[in-house]
């Protein structure tokens, strides 16, 4: 068993990583809810799975503006940096490495959690999806259509975040490009109906991200700079459409240049069938884009260990991410050693504001 490849060390720009397990990103709603603080059983949460090669933190925002879901942390104040240093202290201390997933929501905001306002984003289309607020789950709303200037502003906001990231002491940082967020919203063809430098064609549709990706490697540096971007299919505005393919195709090509860090590259959360993204389902995605992308790739979404290993053994993967595993199974690389069973998540707990659920999960025994 200790021959698995997902065992095996691994050099990520400047870093030594002890093994090629990546803890994934996971919305947890455990920072204080009025200021955005990260608190002390969010660093007992991370140094418990100090033991991945990688841990990638839930995704932070990067401004007052880019914040958007409800109990979640910041990162653009001095109480930030200072409350994310408790977190990765208690990581180095265990041994671990850590980087901030940098995050603007964007549009999947909500008035209840902008004092009233409406979110921002690349044009005023209602993304049709879920916004968490403190009251609870509510329906999206039409955003407001960026202005040039917020557009600049929010570039300098990513800066911001990746050198307060750093100073934090966290070993890097992660652009947050996919799924339903800001970044996505720009080059999504059906949320960006801007007729500026930011709207119509592709590579204008993209430009936003590679100004972010810029402005964070100028900042902090392209060893320490990674990215999360993935063709998707949700619903609602988010419907894989026949742009969704070529923009990502572009972008990641395109993002090979940079030298970054990392690509995690997510495979699919909802069946493709009958959409441009088919022929991406399972390994698909992984098979179709690694040719395209020269540099370190995170794989994601529906690993098991079996999986991690082939996919690494392969070369489809240089590193696995693991999500829902790592909510209840503190111990994850571990139990993958030795063989021991995985607990089971109790997704009552999984979004909640205590200890439980979070960091009460018990370790394995030996077997």
């Amino acid at each position: 068993m200790s021959e698995q490849p997902l065992l095996t060390p691994y050099r990520l720009g400047d870093l030594e990583l002890a093994n090629r397990i990546v803890m994934a990103p996971l919305t947890r709603m455990r920072a204080h809810p009025v200021d955005h603080v990260p608190t002390a059983v969010m660093a007992e949460y991370y140094a418990q799975r100090a033991t991945a090669g990688l841990i990638i933190s839930e995704a932070i925002a990067i401004s007052p503006d880019g914040f958007g879901w409800a109990d979640t942390a910041g990162l653009w104040s001095p109480e930030h940096v200072r409350g994310w240093r408790q977190v990765t202290d208690e990581v180095h201390k265990r041994g671990g490495k850590i980087i901030a997933q940098l995050w603007h929501t964007g549009a999947i905001s909500h008035p209840e959690l902008r004092d009233g306002a409406v979110p921002l984003s690349a044009s005023d289309v209602d993304p049709g999806q879920v916004s968490v607020t403190r009251e609870g789950r509510k329906p999206t709303v039409a955003p407001r259509p960026m202005t040039t200037e917020e557009i600049q502003t929010t570039v300098r906001d990513y800066a911001r975040a990746a050198r307060n990231a750093i100073e934090a002491g966290f070993d890097g940082v992660q652009v947050l490009a996919n799924y339903l967020y800001l970044i996505a919203q720009f080059m999504n063809l059906s949320t960006n109906r801007r007729t500026d430098a930011y709207g119509g064609a592709l590579e204008n549709r993209a430009r936003f991200l590679f100004e972010v990706v810029e402005s964070v490697v100028e900042t902090v540096g392209n060893k320490r700079t990674g990215i999360k971007l993935s063709p998707m299919h949700e619903g609602g505005a988010f419907a894989a459409n026949e742009e969704t393919l070529p923009i990502a195709e572009y972008a990641i090509q395109k993002l090979s240049g940079y030298h970054l860090s990392h690509l995690l590259l997510m495979g699919n959360m909802t069946d493709f069938t009958g959409t441009p993204l088919q022929k991406l389902t399972g390994d698909g995605m992984f098979e179709h884009f690694r040719p395209l992308y020269e540099g370190t790739l995170i794989a994601n979404v529906m690993m098991d260990r079996d999986r991690g290993n082939r996919l690494i053994s392969s070369g489809l993967a240089d590193l696995v991410a693991f999500g829902r595993p790592f909510i209840s199974n503190p111990d994850l690389v571990e139990r993958y050693k030795i063989g021991a069973p995985l607990a089971d998540v109790d997704w009552t707990t999984v979004y909640a504001s205590d200890a439980t659920g979070y960091s009460d999960y018990p370790m394995s025994q030996p077997i």
